[in-house]
């Protein structure tokens, strides 16, 4: 990768957005007492745990960033930490994408955010829906890559493994999709569920496309899902563009703390073991759920839920909540007829369902 190809990736941004002067947060001088920021200099009644609560946190937390970036293999100033990774959807939407003139394209069925992060932006939403194995359809995606060859979409959206059907796509298809989007297109490949497949991260091919953002998270796999964290992984460059927009003190101190202690080893291991239980509890509930009256089809799941599809599906929502089970209703959603999508609880939760599915 040479020096005009980040530009020409850059390029694809808005130009305000390129220009824009970012908002000059409090300086950070942590060896200081601060009397620069209009604090209270005393912590809330409420606080009692040394947690300095009543300072405003680290615009992007150096311990926190450092230690995911160990975890994914990259340099810090790779890594961009934001509120889950919906904030790097709506980042990246915000600034590629101008209001009115560009457009993104999306493979449904697919997570929702990237089509209203669009719609929210102004953004024209390009849907080329996958094929019936759950899998790119390449030709029809570097068509519209050609057919919008004047104004190409600035994002392309593709999630693997697949949120709500649970596979990952064909590595050989999105290098395909990589390849043809260089220069034209910026291609997000979001890795929510990255933990519970063996297939490998697109990190690592990062270096060998600036074009390339992968999406990660702690709200699955790690647990965090109620402190918000997440991380946009791109080149530097790209991550400085992001840093220009991204709101100057996003992550709350305590979520900041909680995601650098999940990243240690002490927490990576107890992390390890869940996964390694919950895969084995996919592939039981598969199994057993294979033989319900109810069901006529489990969709193979590298995630930590299956999509599943009922003869009826209101009689399996039902059968659920009696109980006190509630799983997501993908009911006549993109084709998806009487899909019902069931994230993978501990093994008393799974017996339950296996229970009122039977």
């Amino acid at each position: 990768m040479n020096t005009n190809e980040i530009d020409g990736v850059l390029s694809l941004a808005r130009d305000d957005i390129r220009s824009l002067k970012a908002y000059e947060h409090a300086q950070w001088r942590p060896e200081l007492e601060r009397l620069h920021a209009n604090e209270l200099p005393w912590p809330p009644l409420s606080s009692n745990d040394g947690v300095a609560r009543h300072h405003y946190p680290e615009p992007q937390p150096a311990d926190l960033v450092a230690a995911m970036a160990a975890y994914y293999g990259v340099a810090p100033d790779q890594v961009l930490v934001g509120r889950g990774s919906d904030e790097g959807i709506d980042l990246l939407t915000r600034a590629f994408c101008r209001a009115g003139e560009d457009s993104v394209l999306v493979c449904p069925p697919t997570f929702g955010m990237y089509a209203v992060a669009a719609s929210i932006q102004g953004a024209r939403t390009v849907s080329i829906p996958l094929r019936e194995n759950f899998q790119l359809d390449v030709p029809a995606i570097l068509a519209a890559l050609r057919s919008e060859s004047s104004n190409p979409p600035k994002l392309i959206w593709l999630c693997s493994p697949n949120n709500p059907t649970g596979n990952s796509l064909e590595r050989s298809d999105i290098q395909r999709v990589i390849e043809a989007a260089r220069g034209r297109s910026v291609v997000i490949v979001d890795e929510a569920y990255a933990e519970f497949t063996a297939q490998p991260s697109w990190i690592a091919s990062l270096a060998q496309y600036p074009h390339l953002v992968v999406l990660r998270t702690l709200s699955k796999a790690h647990g965090l899902a109620g402190s918000r964290l997440g991380a946009a992984i791109a080149h530097r460059a790209v991550i400085q563009l992001l840093r220009k927009i991204i709101p100057p003190y996003a992550l709350p101190c305590d979520s900041a703390r909680l995601g650098t202690i999940a990243m240690q080893e002490p927490a990576l291991a107890v992390t390890r073991e869940r996964i390694d239980l919950l895969l084995r509890e996919r592939q039981r509930l598969q199994a057993a759920l294979s033989e319900s009256p109810l069901l006529t089809r489990i969709w193979p799941s590298e995630a930590n839920f299956l999509l599943v599809e009922a003869r009826d599906g209101k009689v399996v929502l039902d059968r659920l909540a009696e109980v006190g089970l509630i799983v997501r209703d993908f009911r006549g959603k993109s084709g998806l007829g009487e899909a019902i999508r069931i994230t993978i609880g501990t093994p008393e939760q799974n017996d339950r369902i296996i229970r009122s599915l039977s």
